[in-house]
């Protein structure tokens, strides 16, 4: 029942985060183009202080959006506010971040090959790893160097290849993604906090009183709502990750995520610059380019596994041995381990017969990508993968 408990919070909180994760970065991406496509408005809108306009038509209707230049002559009795969204995702993803690595950290967290940390001290790690990386960010924000958007940009990327490199040096490897997510996550929400929201609440205010609202505050908010709006792929990317081992269980695989990152900003700017009338296919395809050439890089290209002699050494049940060992445990019509009550994925593998027709998602999981055992609980040695690697070898004549 304890299990059930844990699957179905994470159940209800992954699909709540999925939710509010698509309004708020559909709104970002909404709100990027409408701000990217306002033309100049006739001369009667921009008497009433309108600085762009723009009419579109959906849904069956038409749309006439204006902004202004400071703001309405009088406020109006609803104005609707964008900042539940971003909070809604935050608070369910770091609910999901905690259910997973915190409660779990025996599971998801902690990789005894990299460290000794204690389950309490991986965590109290990895909450100052994100603090320290939200601070950080924070007052580079602060600084004359956010001005500068191009040596802004290239600061961020290289302190975050350090602050993943250490994270790296720590935790499990699909744990290390997501922490660079959850970091990306908090300095999102948090430009949404402590500059958006504050910058729109002085607006309102001084438009109330029937002030002009000084530019500076709106500026700030939106340089952050651009910070935000380049961090959308990646972070849509670091969502998905964990069904893509190749990536996070590389030896490479932080520089990987650094690597994706900067691949998905450059992407995402080919689509800001389209918005402005800017077309530059050049930026799409060297971004798709890269992403493949990265692909190819990190791809398992075949190797040899061994001499004939050596693959023909190995028999069934020495190969039975090991699964049995590292893989029944969980996947099993009755699993023996505490984490599962039935296999994961339904994958069950109970007999020889039953590894053999699944031979080549153990050879992926097991040999190429490591990722299998979870977390490397039972202690898999690389002798023993070697092993398993001539035993399937004898297997693929068979396909």
């Amino acid at each position: 029942m304890e299990n059930y408990i844990f699957e179905l919070a994470h159940l209800v909180l992954r699909f709540f985060h999925v939710i509010a994760g698509i309004a708020w970065i559909g709104a970002s991406f909404y709100f990027a183009w409408l701000d990217n496509n306002l033309q100049t408005p006739p001369q009667w809108k921009l008497d009433k202080g309108i600085k762009g306009d723009l009419w579109a038509v959906h849904g069956g209707g038409f749309y006439e959006v204006a902004k202004y230049q400071h703001g309405p002559e009088q406020m109006p009795h609803t104005l609707h506010w964008f900042k539940w969204e971003a909070y809604t995702t935050w608070i369910t993803g770091i609910l999901l971040f905690s259910l997973l690595y915190y409660v779990g950290a025996d599971v998801y967290l902690i990789d005894n090959s990299k460290t000794a940390l204690g389950k309490f001290a991986a965590i109290g790690a990895s909450v100052a790893f994100i603090g320290l990386g939200y601070g950080v960010y924070r007052l580079l924000c602060k600084g004359q160097l956010v001005k500068n958007s191009i040596a802004f940009v290239v600061v961020v990327i290289a302190l975050l290849a350090v602050w993943t490199f250490a994270v790296d040096q720590l935790f499990s490897d699909r744990a290390v993604y997501i922490h660079v997510g959850a970091l990306i996550g908090t300095c999102m929400v948090g430009n949404v906090y402590h500059i958006i929201m504050p910058g729109q609440r002085y607006m309102v205010r001084e438009v109330e009183a029937g002030r002009i609202p000084d530019s500076a505050p709106g500026l700030k908010a939106k340089l952050c709502s651009i910070h935000n709006n380049y961090a959308t792929l990646p972070v849509v990317f670091i969502m998905l990750s964990n069904h893509f081992p190749y990536t996070y269980s590389h030896d490479f695989g932080w520089l990987i995520l650094i690597a994706l990152f900067v691949i998905g900003m450059w992407i995402r700017h080919f689509f800001n610059l389209k918005h402005q009338g800017i077309n530059k296919p050049s930026v799409l395809i060297t971004g798709i380019a890269a992403f493949f050439a990265l692909m190819l890089a990190i791809a398992p290209w075949p190797t040899s596994s061994g001499s004939a002699t050596e693959t023909a050494k190995i028999s069934d049940s020495q190969a039975w041995d090991i699964i049995n060992k590292h893989c029944t445990g969980c996947h099993s019509e009755s699993p023996t381990s505490a984490l599962f009550q039935t296999a994961p994925l339904g994958f069950k593998l109970d007999s020889i017969e039953q590894a053999k027709q699944a031979h080549a998602l153990i050879h992926t999981r097991a040999v190429i990508s490591k990722d299998m055992p979870l977390a490397n609980m039972t202690k898999m040695s690389d002798a023993e993968r070697e092993t398993l690697a001539n035993w399937l070898a004898k297997l693929k004549p068979e396909q």
